[in-house]
């Protein structure tokens, strides 16, 4: 059954994404998508008014993201607006369009805005206390880099995920290598004419502002951080496990930035759409999971019963995990959903 949410053609918009340690590393990401929703909002002659629900997304949680959506909206000048706080890693964005989706479904709002965002670069150093522990000592975590490196439930990194999915359906390195050139091209379609596919959801030149979000930092002209492969250059790339099939040309870097769409019923979305001849429908939602012995595959060295306490051994298990490489981002876990243009 379709969904009866629809998309107004143009209410949606992005900022240029930066590869980890770029152009945008050093914002934080909620306040940034905060500035950022104010801007784009105002450049579509979309009054704040105009919304009355919201849904925030992100995996890296940043200063003061307890206060979630409601802090985010008050900083966009949206003070009215109040929702939910999704965090679901690789499936965070598609949760949210769900999220904003079910609540027009149901007739608790009309318009509906989902606001994503995340910064990958300079994660956080988390530490939980234990007072029970030796000496008073807690455990401690790298958000981003200890995550990358192991899936709590299958005790891997996502790369080895990666590689018993390519073992289980005989998927060839040349052949994620094909995939690679494939997307690198659509991508170049994307920066032909000056961006001109680009720009129609993204401002550009974009202008970076300082951590005040006074100031202009850097001005963007696309992505940033952006390394187009060539075939002879794939080949000559080694798996990064040995045995394995995924080289670091397969596999996409971490990047930092945010979006948002604008979610509303059939008679606000015509309101809000910068083209009415063009609806854009959301037909629906699907989920899937991988079966545990794909995603749960053991290869890695795992914690012992000494390492789960605090201190040497604990240290110990901690550089073992971080001897995975952790570039890849590929994950046992999907959600999709499924939009039909009209004109």
């Amino acid at each position: 059954m379709a969904y009866k949410a629809e998309i107004p053609y143009g209410a949606y918009w992005s900022t240029p994404f930066a590869r980890w340690q770029g152009a945008l590393a050093n914002l934080h990401s909620l306040e940034f998508a905060a500035h950022t929703a104010r801007k784009e909002l105002d450049r579509r002659g979309i009054p704040a008014n105009a919304i009355e629900h919201g849904v925030l997304g992100f995996s890296v949680p940043q200063a003061h993201s307890f206060y979630g959506l409601p802090w985010v909206a008050g900083r966009a000048g949206l003070g009215h607006v109040a929702g939910p706080t999704v965090m679901q890693a690789c499936a965070t964005g598609v949760r949210a369009l769900l999220a904003a989706t079910q609540e027009i479904e149901a007739g608790l709002c009309a318009v509906s805005l989902a606001l994503t965002c995340d910064r990958t670069s300079n994660g956080p150093h988390l530490y939980y206390p234990n007072p029970k522990g030796a000496g008073g000592t807690g455990a401690h975590e790298d958000w981003v880099m200890d995550n990358f490196g192991c899936d709590p439930l299958g005790g891997h990194a996502m790369l080895q995920t990666a590689e018993n999915v390519a073992a289980k359906h005989q998927i060839t390195t040349a052949q994620q290598h094909d995939v690679v050139l494939m997307r690198e091209q659509q991508y170049r379609d994307a920066l032909a004419d000056g961006c001109a596919f680009q720009k129609r959801f993204m401002s550009l030149p974009f202008e970076v502002p300082d951590p005040s979000l006074r100031k202009t930092a850097v001005t963007l002209e696309s992505d940033d951080g952006v390394r187009f492969s060539s075939a002879e250059g794939l080949a000559n790339l080694k798996p990064v496990l040995e045995g394995g099939t995924v080289t670091y040309g397969g596999q996409t870097h971490p990047a930092d930035g945010n979006a948002a769409v604008i979610l509303a019923d059939p008679e606000r979305a015509a309101a809000l759409s910068a083209n009415r001849d063009i609806r854009v429908r959301v037909h629906g939602f699907g989920s899937a999971r991988g079966r545990s012995r794909t995603c749960r595959k053991r290869q890695y060295p795992q914690p012992s019963a000494r390492s789960t306490r605090p201190g040497r051994a604990s240290s110990a298990w901690t550089r073992s995990r971080r001897t995975i490489p952790l570039r890849s981002m590929t994950c046992c876990s999907h959600s999709r959903p499924a939009f039909r243009w009209r004109r």
